[in-house]
């Protein structure tokens, strides 16, 4: 599944080639993707102008012009690639070619310039859903989730608000939706290994007895921001195909410490370690047992 990086990579792409178009027509080809979709979903989406596409978690979020919100996430396989004619210009495809496959293309938008914004998914685990602008917060996708670990408010004690309390391995509350939103597995073993920190150590030890951030927590949320923002910078990681609004692929696999490096050495200067992979809610983890404590 597509973590932060790589959804707001593609958020980026497609606000460039979409801001501004209007919808002359959509084409639904099922009732349904991993959840029915709207109501009358092409007639609500005719004729409206996309204003802004923004993203929440791992959300992709396209407002229009009368106050709806298209909501998409990509799901496991999900794609969209924006046409004109025979060309085609891939936005986070996870699956270069099963995006291809127009089997596959569930939803099709034809913008009135005559481009089109094509949503195919083989697996069908991916939504889309009109929503509210006022009741976006609100809604069954983003009442439950926790903050965004890119915002200016996510600080270390913020951290401390979403720990507190908890029995968790400090992974698992890292993957918790509810407690920071977007973090998936690449990225949460990543951020471990900069901060130091064990997978396997409670989320509580980051809260002082006083309820206070703790010297591992201003770690954490340093090394989780810095994760985050140079994926983004460099298109995400490329697995399985993930390309860019250009076409790239994403090049942070390429800065990999831990993540898919199973016995290999750690590459922290001075430390011995190999790195270990073990599997925590069923799924796996990377982390070196010498320097990660």
């Amino acid at each position: 599944m597509p973590e932060l990086p790589e959804v707001e990579t593609v958020r980026r792409g497609l606000e460039a080639l979409v801001v501004g178009a209007s919808i002359a027509r959509v084409e639904q080809r099922r009732p349904d993707l991993r959840i029915a979709l709207p109501p009358r979903f092409p007639r609500r989406l005719a004729g409206r102008t996309v204003t802004a596409v923004d993203r929440r978690a791992k959300y992709l979020l396209l407002h229009l012009d009368d106050g709806e919100v298209l909501v998409v996430h990509l799901g496991m396989s999900g794609s969209l690639r924006v046409e004109e004619g025979a060309h085609a210009t891939g936005l986070g495809e996870l699956y270069r070619g099963a995006g291809k496959d127009a089997r596959h293309d569930h939803v099709v938008v034809h913008f009135a310039d005559g481009r089109r914004l094509t949503y195919n998914d083989p697996r069908r685990f991916g939504l889309m859903d009109l929503v509210r602008a006022e009741d976006l917060a609100t809604s069954r996708h983003f009442a439950h989730l926790g903050r965004e670990p890119l915002a200016d408010d996510f600080d270390a004690a913020a951290l401390t608000e979403a720990f507190s309390g908890t029995r968790v391995a400090l992974k698992a509350a890292l993957l918790d939706q509810r407690r920071i939103a977007g973090i998936g597995n690449i990225y949460a073993c990543e951020a471990l290994w900069r901060a130091r920190l064990s997978p396997d150590r409670k989320a509580a030890t980051l809260v002082t007895r006083r309820g206070l951030p703790s010297a591992r927590a201003r770690r954490l949320v340093a090394a989780v921001r810095a994760v985050l923002a140079e994926a983004v910078e460099v298109g995400g990681s490329s697995l399985r195909d993930h390309v860019g609004a250009d076409g790239e692929l994403g090049a942070f696999q390429n800065r990999f410490a831990v993540y898919d490096r199973e016995d290999e050495p750690c590459p922290r200067r001075s430390c011995r370690g190999i790195v270990h992979r073990t599997v925590q809610a069923g799924r796996s983890t990377f982390f070196c047992p010498v320097c990660q404590r």
